[in-house]
């Protein structure tokens, strides 16, 4: 194997091993994030008109 190939390999070899990472913390991301429940949403205000003092 030439240095060049060498080279392309060690660069490959990289690159699949950042991807295998981010998937991984994309995955436990996804399994600690999705345990977390958001509160209820805020119930909508409906023909309310809200008094602003601007002076």
């Amino acid at each position: 194997m030439t240095h060049t190939e060498q080279v392309i390999a060690n660069a490959l070899a990289v690159v699949a091993a950042s991807r295998a990472e981010r998937e991984r913390d994309a995955e436990r991301r996804k399994r600690v994030f999705g345990k977390i429940e958001i509160g209820r949403p805020l119930p909508a205000l409906k023909g309310q008109q809200l008094s602003l003092d601007l002076q």
